[in-house]
């Protein structure tokens, strides 16, 4: 290869290169399978926008589908659907992703569409003015979902003034009044190879990755002016703890969520809190579920959950009930966050925990899919690369006290904010 390239084996079967203009490819060998899952990050998102441009990441996602140089929307579409494959993406708050499953034989073909997206996308005022039709219809459909509705009002309750607290589909308002060159302009400063992460498993060879990678440009621009960097994401002030607060909304459940900040996606400390959360509402065996759904009766849809971004990290509840039976339904509730942070996890109940969590991580790894999510997140979140293995051993490894330690910091009762949607306020 003409450009100089440091790769370096992770594992067994994964490697991961570095290049001088700043991109990081990573894969992950899997021959026993015949397809192959392959992506392009980019490291810009929606913490990473002024509340005025919220959801321009969103609609910019939107907006390389809808035609490049070389392909219409329809061609995009057809690409790789027409070999059996598929093609998606998605934006969150620290990323934006673009993403293909394919039959192993089809990577050059699959990289070749991904890359033309990401890289010549046409941005077309008549694309945008239809585009933004269907993104407020998105929009809309999340306020027609409360369970939904009621996770980005918890968010931004917990970070008003900072982007982590914005809705990563923007608002009406703000969507409304993105143009081409509030498009143009993202596209300019955080569409180039090293602000991507190119990540892919299955079936393949790194060096035949690599190979296709090159081929499409991705390590040219090394010398050259380089473009913009992308903005750093605003320093995470701490989130609102301790407060309760009630939105109106007609509906026939009371949607709730209990949620705090937590740690980072890199912090190891992350295991301990899988394994808490998965006691805690993480299954029907969960004591959430045992209580608040089996023995009492107060709803259908109970569970924990946990979140952990560039910056900080979630943890919290959701839980939809009657609006009569929303206030006991949040005090048992209460009472279990209080009895974790107050006993932890120790002894049998430990031991059934980590070995829940150990069965999910190797689970959580049997496709090609997850398997380049993975290595795409450790880029992302700029986290070492540990193996499987290495990783089951940390959780094995638990010990109460630091498990303890961490029910006790964050799922102290008081700590908790509450926010809840439905009638009479939703009150909880």
């Amino acid at each position: 290869m003409a450009h100089t390239l440091d790769t370096v084996r992770l594992d067994r079967e994964i490697h991961r290169t570095a290049a001088p203009n700043g991109i990081t490819v990573l894969s992950e060998r899997e021959p026993s399978v015949r397809s192959v899952a392959i992506g392009v990050w980019v490291r810009t998102a929606s913490a990473h926008e002024p509340r005025p441009k919220m959801g321009v990441s969103h609609l910019l996602e939107h907006m390389v589908f809808k035609g490049t140089e070389r392909r219409t929307a329809q061609e995009i579409a057809l690409s790789l659907e027409s070999r059996g494959g598929s093609l998606d993406a998605y934006t969150s708050r620290d990323s934006t992703a673009y993403h293909a499953r394919v039959l192993d034989a089809d990577l050059s073909r699959a990289l070749d569409v991904i890359t033309d997206m990401v890289r010549r996308p046409l941005l077309r005022d008549t694309d945008l003015s239809l585009e933004r039709q269907v993104v407020l219809e998105e929009i809309s459909t999340v306020e027609d979902t409360p369970d939904d509705e009621v996770f980005d009002l918890a968010y931004e309750i917990m970070w008003p003034s900072h982007p982590y607290g914005f809705q990563i589909l923007g608002t009406k308002e703000t969507v409304s009044a993105l143009s081409t060159t509030d498009l143009k302009h993202l596209h300019d400063r955080a569409y180039f190879p090293g602000n991507c992460i190119i990540a892919a498993a299955g079936n393949l060879t790194h060096e035949a990755l690599l190979a296709e990678v090159e081929k499409q440009g991705w390590f040219d621009g090394v010398g050259k002016q380089a473009p913009l960097n992308p903005p750093p994401v605003p320093p995470v002030p701490p989130a609102l703890r301790g407060v309760t607060s009630a939105f109106e909304k007609d509906t026939a459940q009371t949607h709730i969520v209990f949620a705090t900040d937590t740690i980072p996606y890199a912090d190891r400390r992350k295991y301990a809190m899988l394994v808490i959360s998965n006691v805690f509402g993480g299954g029907m065996s969960s004591r959430l579920f045992q209580r608040v759904r089996e023995e009492l009766g107060l709803a259908y849809a109970i569970y924990s959950f946990v979140s952990f971004y560039r910056a900080v990290g979630l943890a919290g509840v959701y839980v939809g009930t009657q609006p009569a039976r929303a206030e006991q339904a949040a005090a048992a509730i209460r009472d279990e966050f209080a009895r974790m942070a107050r006993e932890g996890l120790r002894g049998d109940a430990l031991i059934d925990a980590k070995q829940q969590t150990l069965g999910q991580l190797m689970l959580s790894l049997e496709s090609p899919t997850a398997r380049m999510y993975r290595l795409a997140s450790t880029a992302v979140y700029s986290e070492p690369y540990r193996s499987l293995d290495e990783v089951l051993k940390t959780v094995e490894a638990l010990k109460a006290d630091e498990v303890s330690a961490i029910a006790q910091e964050f799922f102290a009762p008081e700590r908790q904010t509450v926010v809840s949607l439905g009638p009479n306020g939703g009150k909880a």
